[in-house]
């Protein structure tokens, strides 16, 4: 049974228009017998004519998935580049701050906390923030806000040995979906080798690829490091992951109002799991069963992803 007029919220969300996000988002919304939620489109926002509406409720989604907003918020006219993520960084948090006023301004009530965003989006920052509530995450050389600077290879070589970490993931603070990171090993002097989905053209800019790839030089790791440095870069303790079927595995979950509400296992034969770098979906059914095997409890894995969106308690919907 659907919910009467009066007392169905009114819903909007920011997002792209047409997009897979929104579209599901959508989707969602007539499933629960909702009136369709209005789109602000990412454009409007960055040009500063976004509205919304008095007792709207208001869902900030992914602003991916559109060149345009990619190019404005990035100031790159490809979006396969990897550099300019700080600047993206810096423009995104800067539109959430205007959404947060005009919302506020109209009436309307935000589902994702404005504050809570410039931590989630900044890796050094949320791995500090985890930490600190005492949610497990790996060992890092670049938590919290009092983090020294990683301005290139040469830090990050003194930072591995300083820390003793022999292998870690160097990720870019506000990348995602894999962007720029590499899984770096090393094995005495000059012994480098890294996993990682980046190209360098002859020029020596970094670009995006589908295909993930060995870096068998500590010159090109090097290279990569020190083009990404300037953007601001994450550095954590490599971690083994677990196996099914002879691929590596890790869980997606998603923690909805404090509560873990979906779960995808991923699996990759590279240390990436993200589905369009070759990742694909594993058997959840079989995860469950080998964590319990193993004398764990799934209830337990899953109070972990919920005590870590308790770190967020402003933002409804946390991944």
């Amino acid at each position: 049974m659907s919910r009467s007029a009066s007392s169905a919220p009114r819903l909007a969300v920011v997002g792209n228009p047409g997009s897979r996000r929104v579209g599901l988002f959508q989707d969602a919304v007539r499933a629960a017998g909702l009136e369709p939620a209005r789109t602000v489109s990412w454009l409007d926002v960055l040009r500063g004519d976004a509205e919304f509406l008095p007792g709207e409720t208001v869902r900030i989604d992914s602003p991916g998935e559109d060149d345009e907003v990619e190019r404005l918020l990035r100031g790159v006219d490809d979006p396969t580049r990897v550099e300019g993520s700080a600047i993206w960084y810096a423009r995104f948090t800067s539109a959430v701050r205007d959404v947060a006023r005009a919302a506020a301004t109209a009436g309307a009530v935000l589902l994702d906390d404005p504050g809570d965003i410039p931590v989630l989006f900044d890796k050094r920052l949320c791995h500090g923030v985890l930490d600190a509530a005492g949610v497990p995450v790996p060992a890092s050389a670049t938590s919290g806000p009092a983090a020294p600077p990683v301005r290139g290879w040469a830090d990050v070589r003194a930072l591995m040995a300083d820390h003793r970490m022999p292998r870690i993931f160097v990720k870019p603070a506000h990348g995602s979906s894999a962007s720029g990171v590499m899984a770096v090993e090393t094995a005495g002097p000059g012994r480098v080798r890294a996993t990682t989905s980046v190209e360098r053209d002859p020029s020596g800019r970094l670009y995006n690829s589908l295909r993930v790839r060995r870096c068998t030089t500590e010159r090109e790791v090097a290279a990569i490091t020190d083009a990404l440095a300037p953007d601001g870069l994450h550095i954590e303790r490599w971690l083994p992951k677990a196996s099914q079927r002879g691929r590596v595995a890790d869980l997606r979950v998603v923690v909805v109002d404090g509560r873990a509400t979906h779960a995808v296992v991923r699996t990759s034969r590279s240390p990436m799991t993200n589905l369009h770098l070759g990742g694909a979906r594993g058997d959840l059914a079989e995860a469950r069963a080998a964590v319990g095997a193993a004398g764990g409890s799934w209830g337990s894995a899953l109070a972990v992803c919920e005590d870590a969106a308790a770190a967020f308690p402003d933002t409804l919907c946390v991944g």
